[in-house]
């Protein structure tokens, strides 16, 4: 693994640990916490999986171009409705590329998809529940709103699948068909990503810290 990479893992793992011990304490909540909200799964999970499922998704393999677009450090932690961190959970994230285009053999824009976006990419979560993935800041495409898809699996089951979205899109979430379909202002504020530039990046990265809260049974067959 290219060393730079591992120590921005590493930084923002650690930054993410400073808030973490409120939530390691069982019982600590008299109520739950509010579940994070489940989205349509969508029909642009991969069909075919990347050789380089990793974290980062702006490097395949050990190449040296990088993919297109603005440089995102998402990040957060997985916790049950008790405020419990589960680990070793597998996190799962996909979404278009700079130009719209999905890694999916039926996405619109073919031929002139970034060959250079992983488009995919899995993580492990820690003793914590803590995720972190490199990846770019979701960008509109027809018909839809920046997002970017997410699931969260323990073992064989799937406890949550969802879609996380830019709050500075508010217009353009408020006329997404499936944002629009959450009910609630506070469930659809589980969903909502805050994007905040990095601190002397000199590419202008940003970061996006995001807990997520789920449930621990499988969800119905139709999710």
């Amino acid at each position: 693994m290219n060393p730079n990479r591992s120590q921005t893992r590493r930084r923002f793992l650690g930054k993410i640990a400073l808030g973490a011990a409120a939530f390691t304490t069982p019982g600590l909540f008299a109520e739950e916490l509010m579940r994070t909200a489940r989205d349509a799964e969508g029909p642009f999970y991969p069909d075919k999986l990347p050789l380089d499922t990793d974290n980062d998704l702006i490097v395949i393999n050990d190449g040296v171009t990088p993919a297109v677009g603005k440089i995102t450090h998402l990040s957060g932690r997985i916790l049950d409705a008790s405020g419990s961190p589960l680990r070793n959970a597998v996190v799962e994230i996909w979404q278009a590329d700079a130009t719209g285009v999905y890694l999916h053999s039926g996405s619109d824009g073919k031929g002139r998809e970034d060959t250079n976006f992983q488009g995919f990419g899995r993580f492990l979560t820690s003793s914590k529940g803590q995720y972190y993935f490199r990846t770019i800041r979701p960008v509109p495409y027809t018909g839809r709103t920046p997002h970017i898809h997410l699931i969260v699996k323990k073992g064989e089951n799937r406890l949550l699948t969802t879609q996380l979205y830019d709050r500075a899109e508010k217009e353009s979430n408020e006329k997404d068909f499936l944002f629009k379909r959450i009910e609630g202002a506070t469930a659809r504020e589980t969903l909502l990503m805050d994007f905040h530039a990095v601190e002397n990046s000199k590419i202008g990265e940003f970061a996006v810290e995001r807990d997520i809260i789920v449930g621990l049974t499988p969800e119905d067959p139709e999710h």
